[in-house]
């Protein structure tokens, strides 16, 4: 089991930026992807982006791509999400989920096995 802890939501203007980070426990981080979801009030859960082991690949969902960047430092177990010119329509709880067990598809919730508490962002118009 993976133990995921999110921490760096809070509230900000539009056209601002905040960067999130997903703190992770066990030995084997490097072996994960890892990636990051979020979920506004009365909506599914969305794909944001992913990250492989070794942080050579990156995939982003559409709605944000040019604007996150996905990044992970594997000697301190954390994944991060640098989130820029933030629009209101992107406040969601944000959550980081390992994908260990390879099930499912990688840009579906469904694909991952571990999940933290979440953070809240918030993006004032």
């Amino acid at each position: 089991q993976v133990q995921l802890v999110e921490s760096g939501g809070g509230l900000v203007q539009a056209g601002g930026s905040l960067k999130l980070s997903c703190a992770a426990s066990g030995r084997t981080f490097s072996s994960y992807t890892m990636g990051w979801f979020r979920q506004a009030p009365g909506k599914e859960r969305e794909f944001v982006a992913y990250i492989t082991g070794s942080g050579i690949t990156t995939q982003y969902g559409d709605s944000v791509k040019g604007r996150f960047t996905i990044s992970r430092d594997n000697a301190k177990n954390t994944v991060y999400l640098q989130m820029n010119s933030l629009k209101p329509k992107d406040t969601a709880v944000y959550y980081c989920a390992a994908r260990i067990n390879w099930r499912g598809t990688i840009y579906s919730s469904s694909g991952y096995d571990n999940w933290g508490q979440g953070t809240q962002v918030t993006v004032s118009s």
